[in-house]
């Protein structure tokens, strides 16, 4: 009897809980990346990366115009970030990051499907990416959006040095 009682209220925890994530997630937005943004994106690279992007570098993103990049935004706050490069007419994906709070709801998998959409619209169909070989909870977001292993780049990052595996969605 009270086994059953625990369980349930677990239950009806792990519900709550839910519901609670569910309405988060209704209210982030993912949209294009803008100015006003690069002091936050910045911050998400340095706390996310060994190797982090400049504001500067960004900055010529946004302003480039064979790139898409995205944020996620939760009123006003960058918890995710995602760019698309156009590279002759094949998307290289660069800069996914989510904020470690948000990590593990899906919003890397949003930001990147609709970050992907965005690029489709603007005539890229395939996809690459690099990721260091270690990262197993992003290698299976990606694989989840239909990316593959091709191949591995040996010795491609920094800080510490690690083999990149190389996906492509085609």
């Amino acid at each position: 009897m009270f086994g059953s009682v625990k369980g349930e209220k677990r239950k009806a925890l792990k519900r709550g809980a839910m519901k609670e994530e569910a309405e988060r997630a209704i209210q982030i937005v993912i949209r294009r990346m803008r100015e006003e943004d690069l002091e936050q994106v910045s911050r998400l690279e340095e706390e996310t990366f060994s190797m982090p992007w400049s504001i500067s570098a960004f900055r010529d993103m946004i302003n480039h115009p064979d790139a898409y990049y995205f944020v996620a935004d939760d009123c006003g706050r960058v918890c995710g970030t995602c760019g698309i490069r156009n590279l002759s007419g094949e998307g290289e994906l660069t800069n996914v990051a989510v904020q470690k709070e948000y990590r593990g709801a899906g919003l890397g998998q949003r930001l990147i499907a609709e970050a992907i959409s965005g690029a489709q619209k603007a005539g890229m169909q395939a996809f690459t990416l690099e990721v260091r070989k270690s990262n197993t909870a992003a290698i299976h977001v990606y694989e989840k959006l239909g990316f593959v292993s091709e191949g591995i780049r040996p010795r491609f990052y920094e800080k510490p040095a690690e083999d990149a595996v190389i996906m492509w969605k085609r």
